[in-house]
């Protein structure tokens, strides 16, 4: 693990490309452009860690549906409960008369975590679903 604090490092970039990130660094409205290298360094680490089918990670998971859709409201929770110590966390919003959105906080093997979003947003009445990959921060 790193040392706490610091360490300054040296970059060489060609100009055009310089410039275009302190254009995108600025729109997101990073001040430095420490940060926003550290930002994309710990982006491409947690994606590393999604790709090991057997690294712990988290992900949020919505999911966009029409809960008069027959049994669907039952084959969401049936598929929770099965992985209920994956689930950590469940938010659930009426939209209007017909559509709901759930957000899920899922956590375990990347893998896992994965074919479970997968799984409840591929079950038939989800109109729309997405995979927030992140990480359990242990390694950042």
């Amino acid at each position: 693990m790193a040392k706490k604090g610091v360490e300054r490092i040296g970059v060489s970039l060609p100009p055009d490309l310089l410039g275009r990130f302190d254009e995108y660094i600025n729109a997101k409205g990073y001040k430095t452009r420490s940060k926003a290298i550290a930002d994309l360094i710990r982006e491409a680490l947690t994606q590393e860690e999604w790709e090991n089918a057997n690294e712990e990670v988290m992900g949020v998971l919505s999911l966009m549906y029409d809960h008069h859709t027959r049994d669907l409201t039952g084959k969401l929770n049936e598929i929770q409960h099965k992985h209920i110590h994956n689930v950590i966390s469940s938010t659930h919003v009426h939209m209007d008369e017909h559509k709901c959105l759930e957000i899920l906080i899922l956590r375990g093997p990347a893998n896992l975590v994965r074919k479970l979003g997968e799984n409840l947003i591929s079950t038939r009445g989800v109109l729309h679903g997405k995979i927030i990959s992140t990480t359990t921060g242990k390694k950042l």
